[in-house]
C-alpha cells in the first residue's frame, strides 16, 4: 500500500513539473522577439549587417541604424554604439522608444547585437547588455553608459547624451 502511495506521489510531481516545465518554454517562445537572430560568422566576432531587420529610424538630423564592419568611419558627426539583445526587456524598451521618438537630434546610434559581437564587447569594455558607448571617427572610446536600470531613451539622453 504505501508503495503505491510513494509512486502516485511521484508520478503527480513528475507530471506537474512537465506541466511547469513546458509552461515555461511556451511562455519564452512567445515573449521572445524571434525578429533577429544573431548572425554568427565563421572566423570572425564582428557583427554582419543584419539586412534589414533593423529599421532605420532618421528624424531631425538623428539617425539609428545597424552596425556593420565600416560604419563608424563611413558615419559623421556624433555617433553611439548600443549594444543590443533581442532577448532582453530592457534592450527592447530602449529600441521602442528610439523608433517612437527618433533618435536626438545630431546622433547617430548605431545597434551592435550583444550577442554576436563579442570582439566589440572585448574592444569597449561591454559586460552588460543595454551600454551605450560614444565612439570617435576612428572607433575610438569617448565614454560609456549602461541604461539597464533606468531603461528608456530619454535616461540616456539626460545621463549621457546632452
Amino acid at each position: 500500500m504505501e508503495s503505491g502511495c510513494v509512486k502516485k506521489k511521484l508520478l503527480t510531481v513528475v507530471v506537474v513539473t512537465s506541466l511547469a516545465t513546458l509552461g515555461l518554454a511556451i511562455l519564452v517562445l512567445l515573449t521572445s522577439d524571434t525578429t533577429e537572430a544573431p548572425n554568427i560568422q565563421s572566423g570572425t566576432n564582428q557583427q554582419a549587417p543584419l539586412n534589414g531587420q533593423v529599421e532605420t529610424v532618421a528624424r531631425g538630423n538623428g539617425a539609428y541604424i545597424a552596425y556593420e564592419d565600416g560604419i563608424i568611419e563611413k558615419t559623421s558627426g556624433d555617433k553611439v554604439l548600443f549594444f543590443h539583445a533581442p532577448w532582453c526587456p530592457q534592450c527592447r524598451a530602449i529600441e521602442s522608444d528610439i523608433k517612437k521618438q527618433g533618435p536626438p537630434a545630431g546622433w547617430t546610434i548605431i545597434k551592435v547585437d550583444y550577442d554576436s559581437s563579442q570582439s566589440l564587447r572585448q574592444k569597449y569594455g561591454v559586460t552588460l547588455q543595454t551600454t551605450f558607448v560614444k565612439v570617435g571617427d576612428n572607433g575610438e572610446s569617448l565614454g560609456k553608459h549602461i541604461a539597464y536600470n533606468e531603461p528608456s531613451l530619454d535616461a540616456v539622453k539626460r545621463d549621457f547624451l546632452d
